[in-house]
């Protein structure tokens, strides 16, 4: 079963991928919008009303910081400019829309980003913890999600279907690019790219491995006491090649990871999305 969803989980965000570049352009009724305001990224996946991916789009930014948003203008504006391109591509208005906070993190910026998605002119049905947007796509049972984003680590332990526990700490990708950009005296801005190009993963995992062992110790001390067998990667850090073995040989837990992580809790959250508002 675990490797089932596994493979159902591939085979959804392979067809995202496919949608960004080719949208299935087809007259539906219902539209309904992801919105993921990541803090490398914001990424908008948009699925018809029987939840398939129709088209997405995605672009780097930096207006969030440690999953809290700091420009708010600049965030608004950004995801206007993808709603904008999607509707263009799709030929329709896309009206409904819902998305994800981290966790515990509702009262400081729920709210924020509520504002932004309704001033982006959608109607927004709801907003869910990101890790419960994550499992709507993973479909674990039992298990960790260990969503690696730019600013932190949120790790959520999953009993029975049920999160039981969760947890965010201050490491991930914005870590691993200052070691980058120590290590190779490139400015943040050079590191951060340099780091997202796949071709430099091989080169960089050395350098990069004791910021990846720091995030395996967050998780070891975070799931202690807790029957967990199995570790699940998401958000965009864990898109480094080989991070997995690492994080899989410190904490002596088998780990898990989509063909591509930063997907899977946008997918998530758009398959929340209902025409029914809830917020």
């Amino acid at each position: 079963m675990m490797e089932q969803n596994l493979q159902t989980c591939n085979e959804l965000v392979a067809k995202f991928e496919s949608v960004i570049t080719n949208p299935i352009i087809k007259e539906h009724e219902t539209y309904y919008t992801g919105v993921d305001l990541g803090t490398a990224c914001v990424v908008l996946v948009v699925m018809n009303e029987k939840y398939e991916p129709v088209a997405g789009a995605y672009e780097y930014s930096d207006v969030v910081k440690d999953g809290m948003i700091v420009d708010y203008f600049g965030a608004i504006t950004l995801v206007k400019k993808l709603k904008a391109k999607l509707e263009e591509q799709l030929g329709t208005q896309l009206l409904y829309a819902a998305s994800a906070i981290p966790p515990d993190t509702e009262s400081l910026d729920g709210g924020a980003i509520k504002n932004v998605i309704q001033s982006a002119e959608f109607e927004i049905t709801s907003i869910l913890d990101e890790p419960t947007a994550a499992n709507n796509v993973l479909k674990i049972k039992n298990g960790a999600i260990v969503d690696i984003g730019g600013g932190t680590t949120g790790i959520s332990i999953i009993n029975n279907g049920k999160v039981v526990k969760v947890s965010d700490e201050a490491t991930g990708g914005t870590h691993l690019t200052l070691t980058v950009a120590g290590a190779m005296h490139k400015s943040f801005d050079e590191a951060e790219l340099f780091k997202r190009n796949k071709a430099h993963h091989q080169e960089l995992l050395p350098i990069l491995k004791p910021v990846i062992e720091k995030i395996s110790t967050i998780i070891t001390d975070q799931v202690a006491g807790y029957d967990v067998n199995d570790l699940y990667l998401v958000g965009g850090t864990a898109c480094l090649a080989g991070i997995e073995k690492i994080i899989e040989k410190r904490t002596g837990i088998t780990t898990h990871k989509p063909i591509n992580p930063m997907f899977v809790t946008p997918l998530g959250i758009a398959k929340s999305c209902t025409d029914i508002i809830t917020v």
